[in-house]
């Protein structure tokens, strides 16, 4: 099997369940109990908040562990709007967000809120001249992703910041860093909200993170027991977080090889568009992720190309997993002009290999003539 589907979810390391499945036997005490067995279990989520926090530059009471990305970028929109809906109604957001961001802000709009949607280039980097236009004295909070998921573009955080905190230092900045935690570096110190996922790095599902930078003003979607200072309710997944923890500091400690390795994985593979014509990559291609290579295949729809190179064992995606079920759904590569019903999106990890690239290279130069032959009869 080749597996380039790991912008959707990653292989779970073997460290991460071999901790898991020992807190699951050992330390399977509530955290929020007063006894030393509940203790044992806060202490879990202790350690792995300040090696989240470590690898963002940030203070590990500035960690609040979620269920994933989702709920993290619900949490940091919702929880800003919320705290603030007596001062300002004035929203911002990247049009080629994570629809975990963008069905947020639609939703807000219905309920009143007035929202402004910044446009990108055609290699999917954001407008910052219309952000800055865009910022007024009662701007609560911009959201602009870090690393595109479908196409891989990367956005300039440290600019983006910047520029916002030039035109409103009150207004606050949300960055979606779950295509770049653990893979690209990132420093708290350019950001109020970042959100983080587990399951991308070899992590297990179900975990993820938000940073709040201290002296944000948030209240909690969430309402019951008052965990994690009343940010975020509910008995904490301490397997899953602390799992989470394991795979971060494994990735993050081979930030660099995994890097290397995987950027040549990509570019093994993106010969294929010297070898048949009418390939297309979509996004930038020198500012983009090495963990991220959409192309658009002219004439052939990406769901048949998908389903083909699955025959050959070869798994790959169509964009975002969390939109594969909504064929209304407008993806990035439509949003930036490019053929969004002939892409495909094939995503690395570390375990990846330039031999697989190879395979998959073989692969196409048989399907794709075939496809293209076919449509013509």
């Amino acid at each position: 099997m080749i597996y380039f589907d790991n912008s959707s979810t990653t292989k779970v390391g073997q460290s991460v369940i071999e901790k898991m499945t020992y807190i699951m036997n050992k330390e399977y005490g509530n955290p929020s109990s007063l006894h030393s067995f509940g203790f044992s279990a806060e202490k879990e989520i202790i350690d792995s908040k300040k090696i989240i926090a470590k690898i963002i530059k940030a203070n590990d009471s500035e960690i609040f562990f979620t269920s994933g990305g989702t709920e993290a970028n619900n949490l940091a929109i919702l929880g800003i709007a919320s705290a603030h809906k007596k001062t300002s109604n004035h929203l911002i957001v990247n049009k080629t967000e994570h629809p975990s961001v963008l069905e947020v802000y639609k939703k807000l709009e219905n309920f009143g809120y007035n929202i402004s949607y910044i446009n990108t280039d055609k290699k999917g980097v954001i407008d910052i001249s219309q952000l800055e236009n865009e910022i007024t004295d009662k701007t609560i909070l911009v959201s602009v992703m870090h690393i595109n998921n479908e196409i891989g573009t990367i956005n300039d955080i440290k600019k983006i910041y910047e520029v916002i905190k030039s035109k409103n230092k009150k207004t606050y900045f949300h960055t979606d860093c779950v295509q770049s935690f653990c893979k690209y570096p990132i420093n708290s110190k350019y950001a109020d909200l970042i959100t983080l996922s587990s399951h991308k790095i070899h992590g297990p599902k179900g975990a993820g993170a938000l940073f709040i930078k201290k002296g944000t003003r948030i209240e909690p979607v969430f309402i019951g027991g008052k965990q994690q200072n009343g940010i975020r309710s509910g008995t904490e997944n301490v397997p899953g977080i602390a799992g989470f923890a394991v795979a971060a500091e494994n990735m993050n400690k081979n930030i660099s090889k995994n890097y290397e390795k995987v950027l040549s994985v990509k570019n093994k593979l993106k010969e294929i568009k010297n070898l048949l014509p009418d390939i297309y990559i979509n996004g930038d291609e020198i500012n983009s992720s090495a963990y991220i290579l959409n192309m658009s295949f002219q004439n052939i729809k990406g769901e048949v190309l998908l389903h083909s190179l699955e025959s050959e064992n070869i798994y790959v995606s169509t964009g975002s997993a969390c939109t594969s079920n909504h064929k209304k759904h407008t993806g990035t590569v439509d949003i930036i002009g490019g053929m969004g019903e002939n892409s495909v999106r094939f995503s690395f990890s570390d375990e990846n290999t330039i031999e697989e690239s190879e395979k998959c290279i073989a692969a196409l130069l048989k399907i794709v003539p075939f496809l293209r032959q076919y449509r013509q009869l």
